[in-house]
């Protein structure tokens, strides 16, 4: 049996904003939380371990930018490097990978853009 190749980074998390340095076992800590988060729809969890501590708050809002979607998050962390901030989201197609339907979103349809004025 092969095992089954991991899915790159940005597949599954997409940062907006960090006001701290984001390693990728911190990106993958917060995309654990934040899918947590997404599969119970509950508000708020915590994180920590050897190098982090903090909250993630689920934001209950679909965000887009240009090609990527999905739910997003905000985490407020204490690390070794310091205090900050990380807006994110998890990813529509990090979502399907790990066989979880995006909820709020209507289907895609290829090329079709929302009426003005809409959110997209």
């Amino acid at each position: 049996m092969t095992p089954m190749a991991q899915p790159q980074p940005w597949t599954l998390i997409s940062v907006l904003l960090s006001t701290i340095p984001l390693e990728a076992s911190l990106a993958a800590t917060l995309h654990q939380a934040a899918l947590d988060l997404y599969r119970r729809d509950a508000a708020v969890g915590q994180v920590g371990g050897d190098v982090v501590t903090g909250r993630v708050v689920n934001l209950k809002q679909t965000l887009q930018l240009g090609a990527i979607s999905g739910p997003a998050f905000e985490a407020k962390l204490e690390t070794a490097r310091g205090t900050g901030t990380v807006r994110y989201l998890l990813t529509t197609q990090g979502l399907e990978l790990e066989g979880i339907a995006a909820r709020g979103r209507a289907p895609r349809v290829p090329g079709a853009r929302p009426p003005r004025g809409l959110p997209s």
